[in-house]
């Protein structure tokens, strides 16, 4: 999540908001009797309301696909409960942000309760796209996971026009960018590349307010480069400074813009690698407006200006992704000393 966050800034300020107090300060669960050996982990970063029942945030349909019923697991440091079911598939809204998320997941990893040493891994949310790349209700599989904030950056005004505004920084060469497993990608496009999606009317007529024929598509399953930063960067010249950023550090092109998935991999590298970790993302948004309107018009939108199609989005990230986890768990034999040859 993370650009036009306008967008999930509006669907957050609803009441009863995120699954905050699902176990923030909940007693920790004591320790199982054995480990729960975890063969998938799904991380959303937020919920609307309750788990079921109610208007689905990144978390309600996963959770109502696997976990019906079952008992949370508090851990300590986390901020929601952790979720398992018989088969191994495991999950847990971590939080929005960097910070929030990835103190979460390490909280998690940590936690006795849990054995990761086969799993694998599905960082999902919904994002914001660049309209020359993407549409509304798209779902990506990242390919590469880049930190938009660490580097030097300074106001256009104190540039050259048309220059860059900003330059990495020394000594973050080994966390500001991940290149994920190919093969894992080319399993996860193999398996679920003909998803049928849903979409909405609101989203379809949106999306003709743009001229780009990325952005005027139906939604579709596709890959690249997932920017992930605290920031809310919005319009076209931030958005050319994500590609610009990507293209620097040898990533594909910018697709994804998002607030988590880079700060999360690199919990997950330091306690079991990056190998088995996929980046599942559904566009709600574009990060920049149509010609015909200001940055900041698009980015504070009047009321029934906003893109639509995000119940239908949650609903395609939950449908591509477990596509995938279902093969995992069914397939387990041939998936759990490595990601298999295709």
């Amino acid at each position: 999540m993370f650009p036009v966050w306008s967008t999930r800034a509006r669907w957050l300020a609803l009441p009863a908001v995120v699954a905050l107090a699902a176990g923030c300060a909940s007693t920790p669960t004591p320790k199982l009797a054995e480990p729960v050996k975890v063969k998938v982990f799904v991380a959303a970063m937020f919920e609307i309301g309750q788990n079921t029942g109610d208007r689905a945030g990144e978390f309600q349909h996963w959770y109502e696909r696997y976990w019906k019923g079952a008992t949370p697991i508090t851990v300590p440091g986390a901020l929601s409960p952790v979720y398992c079911n018989a088969g191994g598939v495991c999950g847990a809204v971590l939080g929005m942000g960097k910070v929030n998320s990835s103190s979460s997941m390490q909280a998690i990893l940590l936690n006795p309760n849990f054995d990761f040493s086969k799993a694998y891994y599905v960082i999902s949310g919904v994002a914001g796209t660049p309209p020359s790349r993407g549409t509304i209700g798209e779902v990506s599989w990242a390919t590469w996971l880049v930190d938009y904030d660490l580097g030097h950056r300074w106001a256009p005004e104190e540039n050259k026009a048309g220059e860059p505004t900003f330059m990495p920084r020394k000594g973050y060469e080994e966390y500001r960018r991940f290149k994920l497993n190919p093969e894992l990608v080319a399993w996860a496009m193999k398996l679920s590349a003909d998803t049928p999606l849903k979409d909405a009317d609101s989203a379809r007529n949106y999306r003709m307010r743009y001229p780009q024929a990325a952005a005027r598509r139906a939604p579709f399953v596709g890959t690249g480069t997932h920017m992930t930063g605290d920031t809310f960067f919005h319009g076209p010249g931030m958005s050319n400074q994500a590609q610009y950023i990507a293209k620097l550090y040898g990533a594909d092109d910018y697709v994804i813009t998002e607030m988590e998935a880079a700060a999360i991999t690199l919990v997950i590298k330091r306690t079991h690698g990056t190998d088995r970790v996929m980046s599942l993302r559904g566009a709600v948004n574009f990060d920049q407006g149509n010609p015909r309107e200001t940055t900041l018009q698009h980015l504070d939108p009047a009321p029934g200006e906003t893109a639509g199609g995000f119940a239908e989005t949650v609903q395609n990230i939950e449908l591509v992704g477990s596509r995938v986890v279902d093969h995992i768990v069914t397939n387990w034999p041939q998936w759990q000393g490595g990601v298999p040859a295709r």
